[in-house]
């Protein structure tokens, strides 16, 4: 009963400004009732590479960084954050600078040094409208919930609505919230390069396409994989990334072809099928993302952001 009460709540968010005023002050504090609550959090102190292992082993995309003595919200880190250091944006300079390079040396250094400081939350007094609204307002995929003395209480994802989602959302089709066109790659692109796109670009998964010797036409391209933010993370945080490696070099383990870690069994969906459908495919597989296949040729993607665009 508590679940269809928050789904019929989250879904008639969507009748119009002056309801959805009024929702959210008879609901005012709602969030907690979908926030996780048992929250892992790190102290500043801890290695970058110990916090792509705990994001890797718990499947997270964001590690609140807490005050070990008060328990304060000091910051956060999020895979975009490492896939920057990881070549992807301007921390690279840590490795290059700092470290001359020297990657084993550059993954052990303060997390603190890569993580953002101003941290867009929720106070455990804020609706779930309110959670849609700044979710979406400030482009983020999660947010921690915080009390008044500034401790974390609970988070809140887009997964989390996705799931809620799941079997509902039986009116709206892939085909109008999808995104396109897609930002694609391919096989031959480096960890470094993937790294780049993501970030500069805000995602989470590239879909991966070659060319389909099958057709008559060159410029027809199949989907033959994924790429992940949490692949290139699982690539750091359970060390396969040392195992073959002659230097110290940032540049040795940047190079390494996504052929090598990115996802050949790629679950897709069609522009047709409902967004209902997608959540319990999300939910049955622990994704977060589908590439949407129309004939054989990839036309979009739809993701848990889009779902929250959906009920927001």
């Amino acid at each position: 009963m508590r679940r269809k009460d928050t789904i019929n709540r989250v879904k008639s968010m969507d009748r119009g400004p002056v309801e959805f005023e009024s929702r959210a002050s008879q609901h005012e504090g709602d969030i907690m009732s979908i926030a996780k609550k048992d929250v892992v959090t790190i102290p500043q102190t801890a290695t970058i590479k110990e916090a792509a292992e705990i994001m890797v082993a718990n499947k997270f995309r964001r590690l609140p960084i807490t005050d070990p003595g008060t328990g304060k919200l000091l910051g956060i880190v999020t895979s975009m954050d490492i896939l920057n250091f990881l070549g992807g944006g301007d921390k690279f300079k840590i490795v290059e600078e700092k470290y001359e390079d020297n990657f084993l040396a550059a993954i052990n250094e303060s997390v603190k040094k890569i993580m953002t400081r101003d941290v867009y939350h929720l106070s455990n007094k804020d609706s779930i409208s309110e959670a849609v609204s700044k979710m979406t307002e400030f482009g983020v995929g999660g947010l921690p919930v915080i009390n008044s003395d500034e401790n974390i209480v609970g988070m809140v994802s887009e997964r989390d609505f996705a799931l809620l989602m799941a079997g509902v959302l039986t009116d709206e089709l892939v085909e109008d919230y999808m995104s396109t066109p897609v930002i694609s790659t391919t096989p031959g692109t480096p960890i470094e390069s993937a790294s780049k796109i993501m970030v500069r670009n805000r995602l989470r998964r590239i879909p991966i396409v070659g060319e389909d010797r099958k057709t008559p036409h060159p410029e027809h391209e199949k989907l033959v994989g994924l790429i992940t933010s949490t692949d290139i993370l699982e690539f750091l945080g359970e060390s396969k990334a040392f195992n073959n490696m002659v230097s110290n070099s940032a540049e040795e383990i940047l190079n390494t072809k996504i052929t090598e870690i990115m996802e050949n069994e790629v679950i897709t969906t069609t522009p047709q099928n409902n967004l209902g459908e997608v959540c319990e495919i999300m939910e049955k597989k622990g994704i977060g993302g589908l590439p949407v296949v129309k004939n054989n040729e990839l036309v979009g993607i739809i993701t848990e952001k889009d779902i929250l665009n959906a009920i927001k």
